[in-house]
């Protein structure tokens, strides 16, 4: 069977699995989707969805947060992590979008990209949830069921990200993305994986006893 076939049968599988597969990011807005992205880093979608109802009412837009007295975003954003550095980024952002961008989240990978603290990941949630574009974010969940499959190599996001889209009909990759994480979620877990309960075993290179971890 060829990667593709492989690949073809797992969407399909998963799909069945995950019909209602989504994004788990509260957000209302262009702008919330991808301060909620950048505050996601090293904490969980959960929290961070506990957190931005009480940003976005002391500063619902780009100039605000760009605008917003530090002290008053760190104790907002304290409980996601690394608050200071999530402070600096998204007020640094949202002030390349009022003078760059006139307000507005660009449309474009390589416009969001260039926006400070915006990476591909990140820029690839926004094209595909809020945008209707197709792309594969390559989050935690995402490497590692793809690697555990077999349907990527190594740990580079971005090199998973080009191996995938190689795989995946374009067509399919935002919605690929979406049912790949979701059963990172739910069974494909990091610690321990729910193998017996997996509609995708029979496909899966980690189910097999000679499984050698090839993302270095």
């Amino acid at each position: 069977m060829s990667k593709k076939e492989k690949a073809r049968r797992v969407i399909d599988r998963l799909q069945k699995q995950y019909p209602d597969a989504r994004i788990h990011l509260d957000y209302e807005t262009p702008l919330q989707l991808l301060v909620a992205t950048i505050l996601a880093a090293q904490c969980t979608d959960k929290k961070v969805n506990e957190v931005t109802p009480d940003l976005w009412k002391a500063f619902p837009t780009a100039e605000d947060i760009a605008e917003a007295p530090p002290e008053r975003l760190h104790e907002i954003l304290r409980p996601t992590g690394f608050y200071r550095q999530k402070t600096k980024s998204i007020r640094t952002m949202c002030r390349t979008i009022m003078e760059e961008h006139d307000g507005k989240v660009p449309q474009t990978l390589k416009q969001l990209t260039s926006l400070p603290g915006v990476g591909r990941k990140t820029a690839n949630v926004v094209l595909a949830n809020v945008y209707g574009k197709q792309t594969i974010p390559v989050d935690t969940h995402v490497k590692r069921v793809s690697g555990r499959l077999g349907l990527s190599t190594g740990r580079n996001p971005d090199r998973i990200e080009e191996q995938l889209c190689g795989l995946i009909p374009e067509e399919r990759r935002s919605r690929a993305a979406l049912v790949i994480g979701e059963h990172g979620r739910n069974i494909c877990k990091s610690r321990k994986p729910d193998c017996p309960h997996c509609p995708v075993s029979g496909l899966c290179d980690y189910a097999s006893p000679n499984f050698t971890d090839k993302r270095h």
